[in-house]
């Protein structure tokens, strides 16, 4: 039987896409008097149409969950207005927050990746998760209450026996879910709400899951705990270390709001 090893060091995340995860290196953020001499360029009209293009475009993505780099932005819709990006985006962000009741999210500052989520239901208020009527984000919520019980990071053979004892099989196409596998290491990977990990020094490649970057702005870890408590009926305080994450004050990891960018 062939040993595995698994050595200490760095992990990186499986990239959904190679070229996805690239910066643009064509662009740079404009400095604050190159955005007031490009804005002397475009009527108030113009600026408030590109800022419409902006959030239409991020709606469409976001119906399925589908990150946006500022690459693809600047590239698809911003165009010849890139000189005043930071004005757009301020622009596009107040119309989030005031006319839809969305929070934009800068979730990577290097490759300067966004997301939309519900200022409404932010991760210490109930979401749509945590209260899934949604088949996939049912699957979702199970699989993020294992990782979280767990200590954070789960080996995928846990998952995938976790999921089988719920009837639901990675090695059988599921009627709701199609491919299951698919669908976990790559839609839930893309989308952000799970990250797919390479376990260093492993033979055969074996890997291992931790919650994304949507997931912990998204998710309540105390709704999980509560779940978790009713289904064992035991007090959610049980799980000592679980409950003093769950109720933690939010540290400064979390993602800053693409305003400030």
């Amino acid at each position: 039987m062939t040993q595995r090893k698994r050595l200490s060091g760095s992990r990186q995340p499986i990239p959904p896409g190679t070229q996805e995860d690239e910066e643009d290196p064509t662009f740079t953020q404009p400095s604050t008097s190159q955005v007031q001499r490009g804005l002397e360029k475009f009527t108030p009209a113009q600026v408030d149409q590109k800022t419409a293009e902006v959030v239409q475009y991020f709606l469409v993505k976001d119906q399925k969950k589908i990150p946006i780099r500022r690459a693809d932005l600047v590239k698809h819709v911003v165009k010849d207005y890139r000189n005043i990006y930071p004005e757009i985006m301020k622009k596009a962000s107040r119309t989030f927050d005031q006319v839809f009741g969305l929070k934009l999210v800068e979730i990577d500052t290097k490759t300067h990746v966004y997301i939309l989520i519900n200022k409404l239901e932010t991760a210490e208020d109930a979401s749509r998760i945590n209260s899934p009527t949604n088949p996939k984000m049912g699957l979702l919520f199970a699989i993020l209450s294992v990782i979280f019980m767990k200590g954070g990071v789960v080996r995928e053979n846990l998952i995938w026996n976790t999921l089988k004892k719920l009837r639901v099989d990675a090695g059988v196409k599921h009627e709701e879910f199609g491919d299951l596998k698919k669908l976990v290491t790559d839609e839930f990977v893309r989308q952000r709400y799970l990250e797919y990990v390479r376990i260093p020094h492993t033979e055969p490649p074996e890997h291992e899951f931790r919650w994304g970057q949507r997931a912990d702005l998204e998710v309540s870890k105390a709704k999980i705990l509560e779940f978790m408590g009713e289904l064992h009926e035991q007090d959610p305080q049980t799980w000592s270390q679980q409950y003093r994450e769950a109720h933690c004050t939010p540290d400064s990891t979390q993602a800053s709001t693409s305003s400030q960018r």
